[in-house]
């Protein structure tokens, strides 16, 4: 007996040796073993958790660790997949993927994975060499055992349940308090307590810190911004009787690449750079970097800013109430017709379901596009997007609001165009070569048909009877990590720290030219005004607070932007107001604006109590 039990122990510590190496982690090296045991332990454990329970049911040792450790290397595998494309480790939210992979997901993450054949003949191997141990390893104790496998089989079950719950015993390990967490760097917090750790603290933080909102401090800031507030809500109404068309552009990872050393004196966005003098534009902060188009997407949408919600990592995949706040709901307050528009499967990010909540009325996706819809690299062209908008578009009947999600130029940028010499004649700067050339050149060839499509459907807009506004933004930079690191950029600063691009235009009545920074969260505010929408406070009330608060608006890791007093106090009474946002609760709290249009009461059957604002997702 005391012989097995050393041999587990045995296993048990060269698992957590092995799982610093695997993790690469300086807090969780084998070398800081002896300094800081309880790192090594705490990263190891779930594993650890895990053989046992296979141990239990399989009685054979050697299987037991070798899967568990597998099992476990999958996972560091996938964390480098997306560390090498996103340049942040895995979060919990990460695994809400696995639900998005029957709808349209696999092919879209499978493109990730590499095409060296190498890592899938080692997992083959690892698998058949524990199919062997299954059948040549001799148990290591007996099939009965008086009930002792099933009691020790059930608390260990019990006992991985209650950790993947988010019971809050585990905060003892995990709360933060013995080990390294950063709260806003992910990234760190893998460094210094390994990947496992990581994502255990952050599953148990984030499911036991949901802020309360304050209400006086809510009210502070509305208080504070009354003034400009109610300026903004008594702004004149448009002169012209018609409300104006909306087209909303998300294009996939497009930003200016003059942004980047190397390209300093390059134009490659003409038509982006022509219409902004035309109109109004300027630098983006956007919530994410590389991937996680729905986080700006929400933000757009909603105008609420994800850094008030902890636990909102994809808002899509974790919405649970059918009526969310938004722009799309205002706009049908005012009698527009409202239209989302994508080249993709519908069901991927839950967009069928969320846009539902968000209040479209229709949502044309992949299969109601024409059959022979272009494509061009892995994706629909942004051409055949272009098509379909000004198809969608019609000169009678209500207004429409039409938004657009690109998909052309979504990564990875490893697969050949259609037309390979126009790709080749790309321009790339000094010390960019082999894969990353080539990638840098796909993305440029890609993002340059973006800003084609751009200038093309600003002037299709141009000559249709009714006015339209188009609004034009990125969702966020590209995944060309190395190439970055490489080139650097012009501001000094890091890839997760690099603003966007957003443009608005009223192509048939250009407007005086005017540049401003804002977040992605402040952009639907900011087109309701130019669109003469003025009565939603909440709306105004990002547009009297956006020139302090816009920076703050980062990629998650990037390093924080500092903040004075004043700033600190907006935007923690900020947080506070858009908590009570999303809980339906703000409106009775703002100034009112004089109704605009009879349209306005076209949502009351959904908000009996009067308040003009919906319930979000349960925080």
């Amino acid at each position: 007996m005391s012989a097995r039990l050393a041999l587990i122990v045995a296993l048990g510590a060269l698992f957590t040796l092995l799982t610093g190496v695997v993790d690469g982690g300086i807090g969780v090296s084998p070398a800081q073993a002896l300094s800081q045991p309880i790192y090594l332990i705490a990263n190891a454990l779930p594993g650890l958790l895990f053989a046992s329970l296979l141990l239990v049911l399989s009685r054979r040792v050697f299987l037991s660790f070798g899967l568990a450790f597998l099992t476990q290397t999958v996972v560091y595998a996938v964390n480098a997949l997306k560390v090498s494309n996103l340049n942040t480790p895995l979060m919990p939210a990460d695994f809400r993927m696995l639900g998005q992979l029957r709808r349209g997901g696999l092919k879209l993450l499978g493109s990730y994975l590499p095409a060296s054949p190498w890592p899938y003949l080692a997992l083959a191997t690892a698998v058949a060499v524990i199919v062997i141990a299954w059948r040549i390893e001799p148990p290591m104790f007996a099939r009965r055992t008086r009930g002792k496998r099933l009691v020790s089989g059930v608390a260990l079950l019990a006992l991985i349940g209650t950790l993947l719950a988010g019971m809050p015993g585990w905060m003892k390990i995990y709360g933060g308090h013995h080990l390294w967490l950063e709260p806003w760097s992910a990234t760190a917090t893998a460094e210094h307590s390994g990947l496992v750790s990581s994502l255990m603290m952050f599953h148990l933080n984030q499911g036991h810190a949901r802020k309360k909102p304050d209400t006086a401090a809510a009210q502070q800031l509305i208080d504070r911004s009354d003034v400009a507030l109610r300026e903004r809500l008594q702004a004149p109404v448009r002169n012209t009787g018609e409300a104006p068309d909306i087209v909303v552009i998300q294009s996939e990872s497009f930003f200016d690449p003059s942004i980047m050393k190397g390209y300093e004196n390059t134009d490659l966005t003409p038509n982006l750079h022509r219409l902004a003098a035309q109109g109004e534009s300027g630098p983006l902060h956007v919530p994410t970097y590389g991937g996680g188009t729905i986080r700006t997407e929400f933000e757009v949408l909603t105008g609420l800013s994800l850094r008030y919600f902890d636990d909102l990592q994809f808002p899509y995949l974790q919405m649970n109430h059918k009526v969310v706040p938004s722009m799309v709901r205002v706009l049908r307050s005012h009698g527009y017709e409202t239209i989302a528009l994508h080249g993709n499967d519908p069901g991927f990010w839950n967009r069928t379901t969320a846009f539902q909540a968000i209040g479209f009325d229709r949502f044309v996706s992949r299969s109601s596009f024409p059959a022979n819809a272009a494509s061009d690299g892995q994706y629909m062209a942004d051409s055949a997007m272009t098509d379909e908008i000004m198809a969608q578009l019609k000169n009678a009947g209500p207004p429409q609001f039409l938004f657009a999600i690109s998909i052309e130029a979504h990564g990875p940028y490893d697969v050949p165009p259609a037309k390979a010499a126009e790709r080749d004649a790309i321009p790339v700067p000094e010390g960019i070569t082999g894969k990353n050339k080539l990638e840098l050149q796909n993305y440029l060839y890609h993002m340059r048909h973006a800003d084609q499509e751009l200038g093309r459907l600003a002037e299709l807009i141009s000559h249709r009877e009714r006015p339209t506004l188009l609004l034009f933004y990125g969702d966020h930079l590209p995944a060309l990590t190395d190439t970055y690191r490489t080139t650097g950029f012009v501001d000094g600063k890091d890839m997760l720290s690099q603003a966007g691009t957003w443009l608005l235009v009223d192509p048939r009545n250009p407007m005086q030219a005017k540049r401003e920074s804002l977040a992605s969260w402040m952009l639907p505010g900011h087109l309701l005004e130019q669109a003469g929408v003025h009565d939603d406070a909440y709306f105004a009330l990002t547009q009297v607070i956006a020139p302090q608060l816009a920076a703050l608006t980062h990629a998650p890791g990037a390093p924080l932007e500092a903040e004075d007093h004043s700033e600190q106090q907006e935007d923690d009474d900020m947080a506070n107001v858009a908590l009570l946002r999303m809980k339906g609760k703000l409106g009775p709290m703002l100034p009112r604006a004089t109704l605009q249009t009879a349209g306005l009461l076209e949502d009351a059957r959904l908000f009996p109590t009067g308040e003009n604002e919906p319930t979000g997702a349960n925080q």
